[in-house]
């Protein structure tokens, strides 16, 4: 937690310096956190702090959660000096499975987690190659405009995609962009069968890309891996073979050391 005798003195912004001591609370160990809890400890008044949570959220810096009483942290805190990162396991388990992908394909390997309607990648392993992907960690785009999105909605119900597209029609940037929300849903029916998606210039013209969906231990969906190539010719038996293959096993191979990871935190609290 911040000092907050450091927070003192004529040239302080009140409100940015109670605003980074909310976000010093969330921590690798303490991803969640209610508005009481924030009060208390940072002994704020809770009007003070429904203020500074609802500005938070609206800047992407924290998120309420499904039960609209908790706070965790928001993919804005990406591209800022907090600890976010280190607080999802899945980027510490992905490094090394990342690295590897981008080695065995020597193509850019990158993770994507789903914000809402958008995917924002907060992995990445670049090409050695001249030629490589200018993606960057905190980069957002559309989720129904890329495969990698697509991932992240294969178990997602009709009600699910109705009640997240509710208009009738969807942005394009491409020619291969679904521009209606049945559109996409007969893509996802197609992602479903293979377990995996392929494009070349789906959201962007001369990239291509093969991504598969990483699970939690208890088989949802938490995030996404791809490869990409970029300005240059994409083989499709290749590309829907070998390179499949290995991000297909990247995905699972995250998957496995998740699970491992929340069995051993499990059989160690049992052990409390």
């Amino acid at each position: 937690m911040l000092d907050k005798d450091k927070l003192q003195g004529r040239y302080i912004v009140p409100a940015l310096a109670q605003g980074l001591q909310v976000l010093s609370l969330f921590t690798r160990d303490r991803t969640r956190l209610s508005a009481p809890e924030i009060a208390h400890e940072l002994e704020l008044s809770r009007t003070t702090v429904f203020r500074l949570l609802h500005t938070l959220v609206a800047a992407g810096y924290l998120r309420k959660e499904d039960d609209e009483r908790h706070y965790s942290p928001g993919p804005a805190m990406l591209g800022s000096g907090f600890s976010y990162l280190a607080s999802l396991d899945v980027v510490e388990v992905a490094q090394p499975v990342l690295q590897k992908l981008r080695d065995d394909t020597g193509l850019s390997a990158h993770l994507a987690i789903r914000d809402g309607r958008e995917i924002v990648y907060v992995a990445r392993y670049a090409a050695k190659t001249t030629v490589r992907s200018s993606v960057t960690i905190g980069t957002r785009f559309p989720v129904h405009a890329t495969i990698m999105g697509r991932m992240m909605l294969l178990d997602a119900s009709d009600a699910e995609l109705d009640a997240m597209y509710p208009e009738q029609k969807l942005p394009q940037f491409s020619e291969q962009t679904p521009v209606t929300l049945d559109e996409l849903k007969k893509l996802l029916k197609e992602d479903r069968k293979r377990g995996y998606a392929a494009s070349q210039s789906f959201f962007e013209r001369g990239v291509s890309s093969v991504a598969a969906p990483v699970r939690d231990a208890g088989g949802a969906i938490i995030a996404a891996v791809n490869v990409t190539l970029v300005d240059s010719y994409f083989d499709p038996d290749v590309m829907n073979g070998r390179i499949k293959d290995l991000v297909v096993e990247a995905g699972r191979e995250i998957t496995r050391w998740i699970s491992h990871d929340a069995r051993r935190d499990a059989d160690r609290l049992a052990t409390v």
